[in-house]
């Protein structure tokens, strides 16, 4: 009886750390029976010198009064029962691989660790932010890779026969990188550890760096604000930088999407967001397991 009564005492101890069901966020209104859009699909070519023909297109956004609110002011972006208001980045519905898992945004993996096929690819929310505080939890399987855009676009080429297709979320975007940083090999590439998880991705590396091992949680956020950008990570501070200066083209410049190794990358990058200075929050396919939790949005306009 004794030692029914410890393993019983013990898996009640455990399981909640390893649930995936969000927080009860205090105060959280009940959601609204459907989220609302506005707008319709449109396109706006773009014409410049040096750097191949683009379009970026919009689609129906989501109304932010439709969804619900945490106390905080938060909007709750995934409530860990529904998808809606996410698809597909360059798709109209969440393709298959990203499902709903105990509570959490899942995305499953090839179990080859290839990327983009056909029932997965990046996902984003469909409305855009400028001025925002996100919020969200994490965890990766071993050797897990993915990572988080905000202000993107959905950018459209044509070839030369004149077929249309998206390039990928991350040449129009930020990343706030996701990884196993003591198994997967992209943690010891780029420069002073500029790939490793809560890094602008390819261009300042998170410091410190105090990730939590791999099928473990983390916290995470992303503070955008007037050109200043902040990334946190398990409540700390560790990379801080300014878009739109000429510190910000140079790191471009000294990144894998310079102007001469991608140009069309450099456009819109340097770009970033257009004139309008806004864009999408999306999660990344990388080819492994990745959960989230706990998804939601300050607005600080």
């Amino acid at each position: 009886m004794e030692k029914i009564l410890c393993i019983t005492a013990c898996l009640a101890i455990l399981l909640p750390l390893g649930s995936c069901k969000n927080k009860k966020q205090a105060g959280e209104t009940a959601p609204p029976a459907e989220i609302q859009y506005v707008g319709e699909t449109s396109s706006q070519e773009f014409v410049k010198e040096g750097v191949p023909t683009y379009s970026v297109i919009t689609k129906p956004q989501v109304d932010l009064a439709s969804l619900p609110m945490d106390e905080e002011g938060y909007y709750i972006l995934f409530d860990g029962t529904r998808l809606d208001g996410w698809r597909g980045y360059g798709k109209d519905a969440v393709p298959s691989r990203w499902t709903i898992e105990d509570g959490c945004l899942k995305f499953s993996g090839t179990g080859t660790g290839e990327a983009q096929t056909l029932e997965g690819g990046d996902i984003i929310f469909a409305a855009q932010f400028k001025n925002f505080e996100l919020k969200f939890d994490w965890k990766v399987s071993k050797g897990g890779n993915s990572g988080v855009f905000y202000l993107a676009r959905e950018v459209v080429t044509k070839n030369e026969e004149g077929t249309e297709r998206y390039e990928p979320i991350y040449i129009s975007s930020p990343e706030y990188q996701i990884l196993d940083n003591a198994n997967h090999p992209d943690a010891k590439l780029g420069k002073d550890g500029n790939r490793q998880s809560a890094s602008l991705y390819d261009m300042i590396p998170a410091v410190p760096q105090n990730q939590n091992p791999f099928e473990e949680w983390n916290t995470a956020e992303i503070m955008v604000y007037q050109g200043t950008v902040v990334h946190y990570q398990n409540d700390e501070n560790v990379l801080e930088y300014h878009l739109w200066t000429p510190q910000w083209t140079e790191m471009l410049q000294a990144s894998k999407f310079s102007r001469e190794a991608w140009p069309l990358a450099f456009e819109l990058l340097n770009d970033l967001g257009g004139e309008a200075r806004q864009g999408y929050i999306g999660f990344q396919d990388h080819g492994n397991d990745v959960w989230y939790k706990n998804i939601r949005i300050k607005v600080l306009d």
